[in-house]
């Protein structure tokens, strides 16, 4: 076998990403099938021009969810708009059979708004920098009922 290793600080080549990205996709796939089932929901909150202007993304496969991300811009914290995002995206998780909801933050952002909202950390993994730590959270959906906003 005649192969050798390069390191990078950025890839020279999306398409080596994609490579093995697709590769660990399809590997996945072909030991667990139902993975083709996972689904990414979505909610925006949107201006009165319908613009949107923050929202909260993620994923489900079976009976979990995971919220990748939520966002607003600074203007726009405080105002319980979050809180709403989350609360909707809950409701879609419950209405496609979730009974988990998991996610990742740092210690520099919401870890005490997800825990103001029944959140709890399961994991916390230090020493990134001074002082950051990473948190998986989750939250039981088991025998809520679909609310939304």
């Amino acid at each position: 076998m005649n192969h050798h290793i390069t390191r990078h600080d950025t890839p020279d080549d999306p398409s080596s990403l994609k490579l093995v990205d697709d590769g660990i996709g399809d590997y996945n796939e072909a030991v667990e099938p139902r993975l083709a089932e996972v689904r990414h929901p979505s909610c925006f909150a949107r201006d009165a021009a319908e613009r949107v202007v923050g929202g909260a993304v993620g994923r489900t496969w079976g009976n979990n969810a995971e919220l990748q991300q939520i966002w607003l811009p600074a203007s726009l914290r405080s105002h319980q708009l979050g809180s709403k995002l989350l609360l909707e995206f809950e409701a879609g998780a419950i209405a496609r059979g979730c009974n988990l909801l998991y996610l990742e933050t740092w210690s520099f952002q919401a870890r005490g708004f997800y825990e103001k909202r029944g959140f709890e950390v399961a994991c916390e993994i230090s020493g990134y920098a001074a002082g950051v730590s990473k948190f998986t959270m989750t939250k039981s959906l088991a025998g809520e009922k679909v609310k939304g906003v």
